[in-house]
Formats: structure tokens, C-alpha cells, sequence
């Protein structure tokens, strides 16, 4: 996306007035700034709210094609006060605008609301305007619910920020912002990203107009900087949104960056609607996320959850191969892997570490294969490019670390690989199960079939696979031979995919 100082009054100018940030939550061992960090939450505690539980189950109704809505899914939305919320079985019972209907039918090509829109939306739209804790699986349509929510909430007359969303990555702050431009591209609301700039469009803060866009979507850092400054003003904020909220509020993500942003639109903004969207929420960090908004906001919020043996993807197949040496795990990938995938769609490869990446990248270019590779350390510029080149289908493989584990949206990746299964980084001997998840839920997006190949060489990785195993309950299929064309092809036709 190009850089730009203004705002025009029906699409986003993307003005990103800050040098690139050095922290990366999605790359081992990057570096933290330090000078970022600030003050934790006020830990004391408050009084629970009176809340009552309703369990909610539309098994009965037709299945939207286009997003993953298992027809068995039972959704818990737990809600507080005596506000009545009635599932939208259509966008019209919404009371959204023309323009943002016509948005949803024409951009979007919606048909329907998903199960968890059905059951979201109204929440989030309905008066008084209540907080929202939000846990879906990947491919439900979360994106749809929060940034429908922030455009109904806006004033068109307004030229003043209204409504703010916090991304734990620039591709996903870019990926958000691509989807409110194409469902606002009739409301005439303004919008813009608030993301590092690359080094040839650097402007300093200092001498960046104000921002008067009615949605600002970006990274925690570059906000903060933008409100430290007053640049960004809270004053007219209706509503808030964090995207990936459990990495946000979590110890090792963003929790300092957030709760200062939090803080700021408290006390400039105390009516503001906070909504906090994941696919995954840990119980400390759910815990800490229910604290947080019980606290600082001190009003009523309601809750949705999906069960936690329901969300792993039931449209994707799950391997494990056993592979003897790290180059077998290669010769995996280029024999197999990568020669197969050529006939089902694209494919990513997730790594654990950097270095790891940039072995992968030239292991498989040796071999003549053309792969792409993101990573934290590359220049901003680098990985819009590659990002662009992937999701318009100009590269076919990308090998990543967990910056593209969350909320990444490509419709046409089948094939996920994990090159290494993913670790807590304070306890490398323990599997990231919400992570694991994340990775899993970029193939089959939307509904569609995918499979999934966890490359295992050792007993440590046996063990880590036998603990995931374990977590979700789930027997995950063993290729018998990492040698066998036949077996990778039957892997593949019992996924759907050949």
C-alpha cells in the first residue's frame, strides 16, 4: 500500500509516520524494545458482575458455504444484564445503513451472516453498546463482525477518529484495513493505517498532521507513539477492537502497548466499546483479558466462546511424518510435499526460528524450487512485496515464522507444512498449542479442504506431537513412510485434495 499525508473522503490514506519497528512478537528470540514498555494494569480487584449463561445452538440452520460453520457447532455466549439479543439470521435484521448493507452483498458477496456473526453481531450492535470478549475459530468470519461493528458505529459527518483496531502485525493491520475498504466502499467513511512506515516514506511524528480519519487500523507501538504525541486524539472514540486479542494482553505480546492505549481512550472516551476478537484465548490470559476490561471499564460485557474440543478445523486432514535427519525433512518437502502441492494450491511452510527460515529458503532454492520467505528481520518494504506476491498467486510456496500464524487470509493455501512444531518459548519442552492452532487454521480457509504435514525427526518432536495430540483430543494420521510417493498421494485424496 502507498504512503500518503492525507485522507480522502471515501478510501483509506495509508499514512505511516514511524520507523520501523524493531519488535516482532511472531520471530524467536527478536528483540524487545525496551522503551516501549510501560506501567502493567492496575491489579486491584473488583466485584464480578452479575452474569447469566445461554447456551445457544442453530444446528438446525442452512450452512453458509463460504466460511467454515460446522453444522454441530455449539456456541456459548455468555451475557450480562437484562438486554435481550435476538440471532441475526440476516445482515436487514442488523438496522445497518443502505450503504453498508449494499457493501456486504455486492463488495463482500455475503450471502448470509455466519453462525458466529449470527450470534456476535447483535451484541455488538445492539444498544447500550456493551463489551465484548470473543473466542471463534479461525475462518468464522471474526473479521466481518468487528469491522462491521466499527463501521456502524461511525459518523460520516464527523472528521474525527471514532473507531480504532489494534493488530499484533502490519500484515494483518493491512489485511484488516483491505477488507473495511471493500465492505465501507459506500459509506464515504474515512480511513487509515498506522503501521511503520519503510524507510523511503519515513516521516516524523512530529511533523504528520493530525488524524482526522474516521477508523484507524495499525501495531501497538506506532498508536501509541501517534497518542503519545497527540496526533491520534480519543475524544470522539466509540469503539475499540483488538484483533488477536489474547497475544495482545498477554504477558510476552503487546500487554504494556495495549493497556496504555486502553487507558488513553478511558480517559478521553470512558463510553467507548472495547471488543476483543481471538481464535484462541489460554485460561490465564482469558482471565486476565475479563480483569482487564472489568476494570478499566467498569461496565457491563458480555462474552461468546466456542468449545474448546470444536476448534480445530474439522475441513483439514492432519499428518505427521516421521523423518530421520533434518535433510530428509527437506528432501520431504521438495519430493513430496512441493511436487503434489503443485496440483492442489499453495503452500506454507512454518518454521520456528530465522536462521531456520533462511536454511529452509536456500536448501530448497538450491534444489531449483521457487519459494518466497517472511520473517521479522526483513525490511518493511520486503515483506509488503512478498505478502502482495503471494496472496495474487505470483508464488506458490512461502516459508514463515509465526508472523503469519494468525488471522492470515489467503483462500487458495491447501497445504500447511510445520517444518518444526511450535514451542512456548519460555518452555521449549511443552508444545504452543494456541499457536498450533493458528497454523493449522491458515490452510482450508473459508471452508474449503486442506492438509496439514507436522515433520517430525526426533523424540523430542514425537513427544511434542503426542502432547498436542493429547491436548485436543485428536489421533493425528502417521504417513507411513516418509518415502512413499503413494502414501503422500492417498494423504492427500483422503483430505480432498487430489
Amino acid at each position: 500500500m502507498a504512503d500518503s499525508s492525507n485522507t480522502s473522503s471515501s478510501t483509506a490514506a495509508t499514512t505511516t509516520a514511524n520507523p520501523p519497528a524493531i519488535r516482532s512478537w511472531a520471530d524467536e528470540a527478536d528483540e524487545i524494545d525496551q522503551a516501549e514498555k510501560s506501567s502493567a494494569a492496575n491489579e486491584n480487584d473488583s466485584a464480578e458482575p452479575q452474569i447469566g449463561s445461554l447456551q445457544i445452538d442453530e444446528t438446525k440452520r442452512v450452512k453458509n458455504s463460504t466460511l467454515d460453520d460446522p453444522e454441530d457447532s455449539r456456541i456459548e455466549a455468555v451475557t450480562s444484564g437484562d438486554t435481550l439479543y435476538k440471532s441475526a439470521k440476516r445482515f436487514e435484521d442488523l438496522n445497518l445503513s443502505p450503504e453498508l448493507l449494499k457493501g456486504l452483498y455486492v463488495e463482500m458477496k455475503f450471502e448470509r451472516p455466519s453462525k458466529i456473526q449470527e450470534i456476535s453481531l447483535p451484541m455488538i450492535l445492539t444498544p447500550p453498546y456493551k463489551n465484548l470478549i470473543a473466542q471463534a475459530h479461525n475462518g468464522s468470519g471474526k473479521t466481518t463482525c468487528f469491522v462491521l461493528g466499527m463501521l456502524s458505529r461511525v459518523d460520516p459527518k464527523l472528521a474525527a477518529p471514532q473507531a480504532l483496531c489494534i493488530c499484533p502485525t502490519r500484515e494483518l493491520a493491512i489485511q484488516n484495513m483491505e477488507v473495511l475498504l471493500k465492505m465501507g466502499k459506500f459509506t464515504g467513511i474515512t480511513s487509515e493505517l498506522a503501521i511503520p512506515a519503510d524507510a523511503a516514506n519515513y516521516i516524523p511524528v512530529s511533523k504528520r498532521p493530525p488524524v482526522s480519519a474516521q477508523v484507524v487500523i495499525g501495531t501497538p507501538g506506532t498508536i501509541n507513539k501517534w497518542v503519545t504525541a497527540r496526533k491520534l486524539g480519543m475524544s470522539c472514540m466509540k469503539i475499540l477492537v483488538f484483533d488477536e486479542a489474547d497475544h495482545m494482553l498477554a504477558e510476552t505480546g503487546f500487554q504494556d502497548d495495549s493497556i496504555r492505549i486502553m487507558k488513553a481512550i478511558v480517559k478521553a472516551s470512558a463510553d467507548s466499546q472495547v471488543l476483543l476478537f481471538s481464535a484462541t484465548f489460554g485460561e490465564n490470559v482469558k482471565a486476565f483479558v475479563t480483569k482487564i476490561v472489568r476494570d478499566l471499564f467498569v461496565k457491563d460485557y458480555n462474552q461468546m466462546f466456542v468449545k474448546k474440543e470444536e476448534l480445530s478445523l474439522d475441513s483439514v486432514k492432519q499428518y505427521k511424518v516421521q523423518c530421520p535427519d533434518e535433510l530428509s525433512k527437506v528432501m520431504v518437502i521438495k519430493d513430496k510435499i512441493l511436487e503434489l502441492g503443485q496440483k492442489v494450491g499453495q503452500t506454507i511452510i512454518f518454521v520456528r526460528t530465522k536462521n531456520g527460515a533462511s536454511m529452509l529458503h536456500k536448501s530448497l532454492v538450491d534444489y531449483g524450487y521457487e519459494v518466497t520467505t517472511i520473517q521479522g528481520a526483513l525490511k518493511q518494504e520486503d515483506r509488503d512485496k512478498i505478502i502482495k506476491e503471494f496472496k495474487e498467486g505470483l508464488t506458490q510456496v512461502l516459508i514463515s515464522t509465526d508472523l503469519l500464524a494468525r488471522g492470515f487470509d489467503q483462500s487458495q493455501v491447501n497445504l500447511v507444512v510445520n517444518y518444526d512444531l511450535p514451542v512456548r518459548h519460555e518452555s521449549p519442552s511443552e508444545p504452543d498449542h494456541e499457536v498450533y492452532l493458528h497454523r493449522i487454521g491458515r490452510a482450508g480457509r473459508f471452508g474449503r479442504k486442506g492438509a496439514i504435514f507436522n515433520l517430525l525427526c526426533n523424540d523430542r518432536d514425537s513427544m511434542l506431537m503426542s502432547k498436542i495430540e493429547n491436548h485436543f483430543n485428536s489421533q493425528v494420521t502417521e504417513i507411513a513412510s516418509w518415502r512413499s510417493d503413494e502414501d503422500f498421494e492417498n494423504a492427500l485424496k483422503k483430505a480432498g485434495l487430489l
